[in-house]
Formats: C-alpha cells, structure tokens, sequence
C-alpha cells in the first residue's frame, strides 16, 4: 500500500483545512487508516481513526468537535481519506502524517504504512 497526503498550508488561526490521503495498492486489504501528527521537539500523536469502512472513528480529546476524519471507499486498498480540520487553533501546527493497517492478501501479514506527511502551520 502506498500513502499520499495533500492539503497542508498556512491557514490563519480559526479558519479551515482539509488533508486527503489517498491509498492505492493491489495486494492489499486495508483495515483501518488513521491521522497522526508530529509538532516541533514533541513526540508524534494519533490524531483520529476510522475503520475501513467507515463506520468506527475515534478522536484525540483536543481536537473533538473540531476535526472530522471521513473515507470512501472504493475497493480494497483504493481507500480515501480526509480529515477536516476547523476552528483551527496554533497549537494545532505539526506535519500531519496518513497511517493505515492493512493485510497482504497474499501472504496474510499485516502491514503498518505511512505516507511522507504534510504540514499545516497555523498562524495566530
């Protein structure tokens, strides 16, 4: 499976942005993708999750009510993925990474991949 995010940027304190993350792979069955970010000198923090299909998510306490992560579907590893991001906040700056658990459908192993991240700097 192979990850890429796009949609970071530098939007101003309050304001909106969304991240995609598209999947793409043959092999393989996704079963859950997640946001993480990673803030200067901090360590990197799950962000949201949702379950392949779309119907499980869970959020960090600091960014319920604020960030909604959603997924389509299209067919085993060709998932998208957004997070939309509003009342965007300084301390939410950090380089988003795109994570998703999946299973290769020919040797049944499971897989953990991220993408390259992106980063999303709020200004105050």
């Amino acid at each position: 499976v192979q990850l890429v995010e796009s949609g970071g940027g530098l939007v101003q304190a309050g304001g909106s942005r969304r991240l995609s993350c598209a999947a793409s792979g043959s092999r393989f069955s996704i079963n859950t993708m997640g946001w993480y970010r990673q803030a200067p000198w901090k360590q990197r923090e799950l962000v949201a999750v949702i379950s392949s299909g779309g119907g499980s998510t869970n959020y960090a306490d600091s960014v319920k009510c604020r960030f909604t992560i959603s997924t389509i579907l299209r067919d085993n590893a060709k998932n998208t993925m957004y997070l939309q991001m509003n009342s965007l906040k300084p301390e939410d700056t950090a380089v988003y990474y795109c994570n998703a658990g999946a299973v290769d459908l020919g040797s049944a192993k499971y897989l953990e991949v991220w993408g390259q991240g992106t980063l999303v700097t709020v200004s105050s």
